[in-house]
């Protein structure tokens, strides 16, 4: 395998659920022909993953003088970022939580 370029994406304010949906479509694709893919999707989770895409694109072109329609997506993943938790008053006393969740989209490119 030859080497790797990344990008990171951290407190991304969408569940690690919903970005790999979104992911699960895109992976092993060339990395010009994923980011036409994300911008005609309609999920929010999208554009978050397009610009960790842009981001890995650029680093490949300006660290590592890698030309953009010769990188593969070799690894993408999303992890689960930290959570905030709040609470809103329900029926009869009751507490009902609220959970917002977050995550880091994670992209790694080779050339082929």
């Amino acid at each position: 395998m030859s080497y790797l370029v990344q990008s990171k994406r951290k407190y991304v304010g969408i569940s690690a659920q919903k970005v790999r949906l979104v992911i699960d479509v895109i992976r092993g694709m060339p990395a010009l022909e994923a980011m036409d893919v994300l911008a005609h999707m309609p999920q929010a989770a999208a554009k978050e993953v397009r610009k960790a895409l842009e981001s890995a694109i650029a680093n490949a072109e300006e660290n590592e003088s890698m030309a953009p329609e010769d990188l593969w997506i070799a690894e993408i993943y999303a992890d689960e970022g930290p959570s905030t938790k709040r609470y809103r008053p329900g029926a009869r006393g009751r507490v009902k939580p609220i959970i917002r969740r977050s995550s880091h989209i994670t992209v790694k490119l080779e050339e082929r």
